[in-house]
């Protein structure tokens, strides 16, 4: 299946739609999440809570979205945050330079190149504006936050390109509240802003986006002092050097140096943990080790978790190392501390991030789930019980003889615990379906044996077999059934 099979489910069974679809100046790259894409979102959140922050003894908190201006002067993102770009001189139309030659010449074009090297490039290969092969400037820059006034005296602020610097600000008062010892992580799931200049293809490139960032402070003399290792060291990953994919244990990739050190090595394993149970196909994913020429301006070393589906590779997680780079910004120029006392002494905390993109996992997760069942004549949406948005579907056979009312009972009862839905309308089978294309695992039907022996039958949606249980008995089967194993 691919992107617009999964653009169509999205729309047609409520997972997203466009924001402001109703009126003609609704602006690209703003995207609104409907009922089942609600429910799936939170799963994925609460499941990502489960294997990565409560796993790990992290904590997490819950920022402002607007920041003053000193924040992104101390972050440098006033003058780094920004990507080039170029106009037509003839039509007006603006592309961002770097990916507008990337898909013209069919090469990668690292973000961190120089104007002036895509210029050449321009040059070189006589590119012009596809609309009407208008000649192009030259390459420019573009900050990519939203810049907001505050108040009456219209004083400066911002809207965050990321959710990460309101953990790095606080760091000091969290670190001393709940008496934290490094390393020790810090998360945070939220919205953040970016004016893209070209934002395309549904939740794979927003204006407003969430974020789920996780924060690492870590002793950089320590990086390799750590006894959670051995519970991940034989967790493979699969590394892409530019060239190929090669598969790793966490102790070969930081005994070989493809890993500088065990503490990245580590958080890349629950990464990889994470992702493996929620209905991503792992054999289509890599960590990419980015070079010099790709990594962010604050990282010393990166990784990206990128998913392989049918529009190419996209980036879910940035994995960065960023030293100190943070905490001495703000230090610098909020003039506080932002040192704490290790066992070694006093130090300025190194950072290692986890910064994921929600919208973009969760569209991976719909593809890779989306499967077209030719043999059953079906769409069916594989996701995972433990993230399908609604759990279960409680049906009456038909609406006579008492099955509704029974139906409506068991219904009333089931949806205290789980996430259910009543239907009653069209044939049992065109229900089924409905259920199937909605990613819902479990159907209950209340048939006429229902009110002799008070049995119900369960049918599982991907393999469709059913099974006859007491009505008493089903929430502990779907409590069982849904559990994260």
């Amino acid at each position: 299946m691919n992107y617009d099979d999964v653009m169509k489910l999205a729309l047609e069974r409520g997972f997203y739609f466009p924001s402001c679809e109703i009126y003609a100046d609704a602006q690209a790259g703003f995207w609104e999440y409907g009922p089942l894409g609600v429910g799936f979102k939170n799963k994925f959140v609460e499941l990502w809570r489960r294997e990565l922050i409560r796993r790990d003894n992290m904590l997490e908190i819950d920022g402002s979205q607007i920041m003053s201006k000193n924040v992104f002067v101390a972050s440098g993102h006033l003058n780094s945050f920004n990507d080039p770009i170029v106009k037509c001189g003839k039509c007006g139309s603006i592309f961002r330079a770097d990916r507008f030659v990337a898909e013209r010449i069919g090469e990668n074009v690292p973000e961190r190149m120089s104007d002036a090297d895509i210029d050449a490039l321009i040059a070189k290969h006589a590119l012009k504006c596809a609309k009407y092969k208008g000649e192009l400037g030259k390459v420019r820059r573009f900050n990519m936050m939203f810049g907001v006034s505050i108040g009456t005296g219209g004083e400066e602020a911002y809207l965050r390109p990321e959710t990460c610097q309101t953990i790095f600000v606080d760091f000091a008062r969290i670190f001393k509240t709940m008496r934290g010892k490094l390393p020790l992580g810090i998360a945070q799931v939220g919205k953040s802003f970016r004016n893209e200049i070209a934002p395309r293809q549904s939740l794979l490139r927003l204006r407003e986006f969430y974020q789920a960032e996780i924060e690492v402070f870590c002793n950089p003399r320590r990086l390799n002092d750590l006894t959670k290792f051995d519970a991940i060291k034989n967790t493979v990953l699969r590394i892409f050097d530019g060239k190929d994919i090669q598969e790793f244990t966490c102790e070969q990739a930081v005994s070989t140096g493809i890993i500088p050190n065990k503490l990245i090595a580590y958080y890349l394993a629950l990464l990889s943990e994470f992702y493996a149970k929620t209905g991503i196909d792992m054999q289509r994913s890599r960590f990419r080790k980015l070079g010099d020429d790709e990594k962010a301006f604050y990282a010393t070393a990166a990784f990206d978790f990128e998913v392989e589906t049918t529009t190419g590779w996209l980036e879910l997680v940035a994995c960065n190392y960023r030293s100190n780079y943070d905490l001495s910004g703000h230090m610098k120029v909020s003039k506080e501390s932002m040192e704490v006392l290790d066992v070694d002494g006093k130090v300025l905390p190194h950072v290692f991030e986890l910064s994921m993109g929600i919208d973009r996992s969760l569209y991976c997760i719909l593809e890779h789930s989306l499967v077209d069942d030719k043999q059953n004549d079906r769409l069916l949406l594989k996701l995972k019980p433990y993230l399908a948005p609604i759990q279960v579907g409680i049906f009456p056979l038909v609406t006579k003889d008492g099955l509704a009312e029974k139906a409506s009972q068991i219904f009333e009862t089931v949806k205290k615990d789980f996430v259910a839905t009543y239907d009653e309308s069209g044939s049992i089978g065109r229900r089924y379906r409905r259920l199937d294309e909605s990613g819902v695992p479990f159907a209950v039907t209340v048939d006429r044996q229902t009110l002799e022996d008070d049995t119900v039958t369960v049918r599982e949606r991907d393999s469709m077999q059913q099974i006859r249980i007491k009505s008493s008995e089903l929430p502990a089967h779907l409590r069982k059934a849904v559990k994260v194993l």
